[in-house]
């Protein structure tokens, strides 16, 4: 049954209005759950503003006197606050238990703790004037009550949460407690004084208010030369609270965290504290090296997307990873990630397989570099990251690559029949052999089945076939003003932009009903994560019409599988859907932690947890991924939600979805406050999206990737995405972490002052 908080004061000036907001209540299970989710969306106004209006920075004060309780109430509502004078100068403490409403009698040493301080403060001229230290312990020791009223108020949750987040799970309840606060002059206040910074103690709230009030409660002895005995707590605590002050002490929150921590990342070794994760997909069954590769440059996690791929798939790449993992002694582990109800473009027609081989040319059309191909057998891996090549073939025959030196000449026809040569510039051992480098001057275009010839000695020739060419992957092309029509049917093939007439308008399709049932016209709506948007201009019941209002200067390209997003639609998503149920069997055999994409509501987090409970899995992590504003809103939630299961939990931040949906100006604050939540709770975070990007994908990274890549340190784990040079960035990565995790001496001289100076 809830404990509802009532606050009454004896203030008439201290009004809900001025504040500006509103009671708000969250039910889980029948039971409700009350508090300000964060400061973005404060939504109480019963104790977030009345409890503490000395720590709120207002101007207009008389002088308040609260009187705190909370009550049981038979239709599990909470009483509507009241003003109700004090008398005799009392003040009345009353908390609310489950055997009933106890009054806990006066006490001279708590009566500043239960009420607000008896005062008249105008905080302008406080911010002038030094800190009183002891209206500064006052408000500690307000503060102090506030929070462990908190967790007597949300006790439910603390009864329904797994013993192993037992401690963790309150220190979340004091957290939000101190979240609901305005607390801007308090921290200045102790800013002045050298004492606690209120933004980083949420890993251990209580025992860092507790250490400060012990500490001005020494000064304060000091000060006036007293010998009254202070004994060795803030001030008379009941002997529960003297063992809550032992359990919650900030070593055991460290440990807390990083048990957590390990349980479901991971150990690291060699002093590291941020485990590296890669997004791996088919690739990594073309190449026998690099699963190793990223192993040997700080790899400790790799992650399978169900939304891509099939079983078949991602059993050989985790059979790559586990004999990669135990051949190096390199120990990893395997996050599979649900793909979840996200809406995203349906399959395009397959192109053909045909590879375009271009050499640079200036504006003149003339050759100024001859393009370079890799040629290899298949299966032997990628090229030496040191060469920078412009496309590869892979031939049938390994003998036919032994055989190749240094200046001979392969030639063919192309697809087209013109007539091409090859110049062979390097050879290179690989994996499976040996792979060479050969120069093109003319563009060809080369398929699955095209012939090498090498004439040999005595007019020998000897061939070589080029097999599997990959099918080239269609798009369509957007540009500003365009119209592009959404479609139910899945027959229908992409139709390129630069090629329509006037009355042709490019399509694509997406299977799922929920868009099509839930926009209306004037909605926005993005697509691959924000490179394009659109304004909805009309729906029917199998097509929505869809202008682009932003894209590329030259257009942008919209292929398959890209994401699409209608923020300001309210789309009603199942939390697992079919297919995560029948991937989650694969998931549930073979990997170390599963991921919930798109997670919006705790019912999400209740069926994940139920069928994992049906498959006894009780040791595999539960990784939310918080891409969605509904899911930041409710974070709190959802992980009290998690933690009632034994399995480890964390948190993914998904920037990509995250900034669609939140918008691109609110990101920053959004992963902070994600990251600080989170830490409140000893949870650990993943760190993900378009991190390193341009190293990824182009070599070279820019500078504020380089900055991002320090600030995502305050996370657990950081998460690369796949590209042409993931092993470099892992390797950039692991250097920038290990080299900020330690301290750099700066190499000053000594200064020297003349005796004239001193």
């Amino acid at each position: 049954m809830l404990h509802a908080l009532s606050v009454h004061s004896t203030t008439s000036q201290c009004s809900p209005q001025s504040h500006g907001s509103n009671a708000s209540d969250f039910t889980s299970h029948n039971r409700k759950f009350l508090y300000p989710m964060c400061r973005f969306y404060l939504k109480s106004s019963d104790y977030g503003y009345y409890f503490s209006p000395l720590l709120a920075n207002q101007k207009r004060y008389l002088t308040p006197r609260l009187i705190v309780s909370a009550t049981l109430n038979g239709k599990d509502e909470p009483e509507r606050s009241s003003v109700k004078p004090q008398t005799n100068g009392e003040t009345r403490k009353i908390f609310s238990l489950d055997s009933g409403s106890i009054q806990i009698p006066k006490d001279p040493n708590l009566e500043t703790v239960a009420s607000t301080i008896e005062s008249e403060m105008n905080l302008p001229e406080c911010a002038e004037n030094p800190v009183n230290q002891g209206n500064l312990l006052d408000k500690l020791k307000a503060l102090h009550l506030h929070v462990l009223a908190m967790e007597q108020w949300n006790a439910c949750w603390l009864k329904l949460c797994h013993r192993n987040y037992l401690v963790s799970v309150t220190n979340l309840m004091h957290y939000l407690a101190l979240k609901c606060l305005d607390v801007e002059q308090l921290k200045d206040d102790l800013c002045s004084v050298g004492l606690l910074n209120l933004e980083t103690i949420n890993p251990n709230v209580l025992a860092s208010i507790t250490a400060s009030i012990q500490i001005l409660e020494n000064l304060k002895s000091n000060s006036l030369n007293s010998k009254e005995n202070i004994g060795d707590g803030i001030y008379d605590m009941g002997s529960s609270d003297r063992h809550k002050k032992a359990d919650f002490t900030i070593t055991t929150m460290r440990k807390k965290a990083l048990c957590h921590r390990e349980s479901l990342l991971g150990s690291l070794r060699d002093g590291r504290t941020t485990h590296i994760m890669v997004t791996v997909g088919e690739e990594a069954t073309e190449s026998e090296t690099l699963i190793a590769d990223l192993l040997k440059e700080g790899a400790t996690i790799f992650r399978i997307n169900c939304a891509h791929g099939d079983p078949g798939v991602w059993s050989e790449i985790i059979r790559r990873v586990k004999r990669s993992s135990q051949m190096l002694e390199k120990p990893c582990r395997i996050l599979m990630e649900l793909a979840g109800p996200k809406l995203r473009t349906g399959p395009m027609k397959v192109g053909p397989c045909v590879m375009k081989i271009s050499p640079e040319k200036d504006a003149s059309g003339n050759v100024t570099f001859p393009a370079q191909v890799w040629l290899c057998y298949k299966g032997s891996g990628p090229p030496p990251s040191h060469l920078s090549i412009n496309a590869v073939l892979h031939i049938d025959d390994q003998e036919f690559l032994n055989g190749l030196e240094i200046g001979n000449v392969l030639r063919f026809h192309d697809a087209r029949g013109k007539r091409r040569m090859l110049k062979i510039s390097q050879k290179s051992h690989v994996f499976t052999g040996i792979g060479c480098i050969a120069e093109c001057s003319n563009t060809a275009y080369v398929e699955s089945g095209t012939e090498l010839y090498k004439k040999g000695k005595k007019g020998r020739v000897s061939v070589g076939q080029v097999v599997d060419v990959p099918a080239v992957e269609q798009f369509i092309r957007l540009r500003i003003g365009d119209l592009l029509i959404i479609s139910r049917d899945s027959s229908l093939t992409a139709k390129d932009v630069s090629d329509k007439s006037a009355d042709d308008v490019p399509q694509i399709t997406c299977s799922s009903g929920h868009l099509f049932d839930s926009v209306k016209p004037g909605d926005p709506i993005a697509f691959d994560d924000g490179k394009i948007w659109g304004v909805v201009q009309g729906t029917s019941i199998s097509e929505i019409l869809v202008s682009i209002t932003h894209a590329g200067i030259r257009g942008s390209k919209l292929g398959a599988g890209k994401s699409i997003n209608i923020p300001e639609s309210n789309i009603q998503f199942e939390g697992l859907t079919s297919k995560d149920l029948v991937d989650l069997e694969f998931v549930a055999a073979h990997a170390d932690m599963v991921g919930i994409s798109f997670i919006r509501d705790i019912r999400d987090v209740v069926v994940l947890c139920q069928e994992l409970e049906k498959r006894n899995l009780s040791n595999i992590g539960i990784v939310l991924k918080i891409e969605t504003k509904g899911g930041f809103e409710k974070l709190p939630l959802l992980l009290l939600q998690a933690m009632q299961a034994p399995n480890p939990v964390g948190v993914m931040i998904a920037r990509g979805d995250l900034a669609v949906e939140c918008g691109w100006e609110r990101l920053a604050d959004i992963q902070e406050e994600i990251l600080s939540i989170c830490n409140a709770a000893h949870i650990p975070v993943i760190w993900a999206t378009q991190v390193l990007e341009s190293l990824v994908k182009s070599g070279l990274p820019t500078r504020a990737e380089i900055t991002d890549v320090a600030n995502g340190k305050k996370a657990s784990c950081i998460m690369l995405n796949k590209g042409k040079y993931i092993s470099k960035a892992v390797s950039t990565l692991d250097s920038i972490l290990n080299n900020s995790s330690r301290k750099v001496n700066a190499e000053l001289k000594p200064l020297v002052l003349s005796s004239r100076l001193l």
